[in-house]
């Protein structure tokens, strides 16, 4: 380990390594500390999704910026990542859903995303597997799609460490020293590193993390299950991430099946990764009304993974008032990989003192002190 860096960022997915690489590429001295491996926490059970389709004006320019770097990831920081723009396809059952996508169509338009409202008909040519005869309409962005997001993380890990980061693995952030409201230094279970900033990207593991300097983050770990289908003769080559809004459940193609998930409604918080099987029946019953082939795909595999949840479903970005320069990026509330990339850009500017791209005050983790919410509607 070093003795010294400029800065430690802690944590190695997706945001952890986006920041580590913008941050070296800016000529700064960075150590990036994973307790396990790359990516293992929950960026590696993501499903991919990437999208700039949100009700807040903050999330739109992060997502909108961070589809931008995912289109051109192969020259920076240059690496293969899959990216397929098939576009995201919400599918809306009731007036309300249909007025609040219209009015987030208006926003989105306002920062150049061209999403659209699309009529039921027109939704089951985008996505063939859908029955519609209650859909009232969709919401259909083109730029949308999916990425592998191990890839994305080890591309902005290789990007940083040929820029002069030290990318530790199996490197478990144990103390970080604070005097006088100052950093001093984090101590890991490889050695001690002299600094005097720290960037917290630990996701659901981000409590803790923050508790080691003193800084109250209010991240909820959520377990999130997602299953994979055996091959299914006659798919289309593109097919959109397909959501029924409604209820959570959403698919897309991967390799010759299909990836699909929903939300647990009785899902309780905590630290939970086995897989479990009391899901199924219920994201099977909603399969057999919204798309009735998947419901009678074979199952084989799937995973659980970690959202990092905050009260309003909202990022926490910013820098503690407490502790100087104890800089945090964690609660995405499930949209973390896909603004991995901008947030890299916005935590950069943070750390080297510029104004970045869009103002993230209010995404601070001093808004729930005030009760300030910052609701998001389009949470899947």
């Amino acid at each position: 380990m070093p003795a010294a860096a400029d800065v430690v960022v802690v944590g190695g997915g997706v945001m952890g390594t986006s920041i580590a690489f913008h941050l070296a590429e800016a000529g700064a001295g960075v150590v990036l500390c994973e307790r396990g491996e790359l990516a293992s926490g929950s960026t590696s059970r993501a499903a991919g999704g990437v999208r700039a389709q949100f009700s807040d004006a903050l999330n739109v320019q992060i997502g909108a910026r961070s589809l931008a770097a995912f289109r051109d990831f192969g020259r920076r920081p240059g690496w293969e990542i899959d990216f397929r723009p098939v576009g995201y396809l919400f599918v809306l059952t009731t007036p309300e859903e249909v007025a609040a996508f219209e009015a987030a169509i208006a926003l989105q338009h306002e920062h150049g995303v061209p999403s659209r409202l699309v009529t039921a008909s027109e939704a089951r040519d985008l996505s063939p597997l859908l029955e519609v005869g209650d859909v009232l309409a969709g919401a259909f962005s083109p730029q949308d799609g999916h990425a592998t997001p191990e890839a994305v993380v080890q591309g902005y890990a290789a990007g940083a460490r040929a820029l002069g980061a030290h990318v530790a693995v199996g490197c478990e952030v144990r103390e970080i020293v604070v005097r006088g409201g100052e950093i001093r230094e984090v101590v890991t279970q490889r050695g001690r590193v002299a600094t005097g900033t720290v960037v917290c990207a630990a996701g659901a593991w981000s409590q803790s993390s923050g508790a080691l300097a003193g800084v109250d983050l209010p991240v909820v770990p959520l377990r999130r299950q997602v299953l994979f289908t055996e091959p299914m003769d006659g798919l289309p080559g593109e097919i959109p991430m397909t959501i029924d809004f409604a209820t959570g459940f959403y698919f897309h193609r991967e390799g010759p099946g299909l990836l699909m998930g929903m939300a647990d409604p009785a899902e309780t918080p905590g630290f939970k990764l086995e897989t479990t099987d009391d899901w199924i029946g219920p994201l099977l019953e909603v399969a057999q009304r919204r798309a009735p082939r998947i419901a009678t795909a074979g199952i084989r595999g799937g995973w659980a993974g970690l959202y990092e949840v905050t009260p309003d479903h909202n990022a926490l970005i910013g820098e503690a008032r407490s502790v100087s320069r104890f800089l945090y990026a964690t609660g995405f509330s499930g949209h973390g990989f896909l603004q991995g990339p901008a947030v890299g850009e916005i935590v950069r500017d943070l750390v080297v003192g510029r104004p970045p791209f869009a103002d993230v005050a209010p995404l601070s983790a001093e808004r729930f002190a005030g009760r300030e919410l910052r609701p998001e509607f389009h949470v899947v």
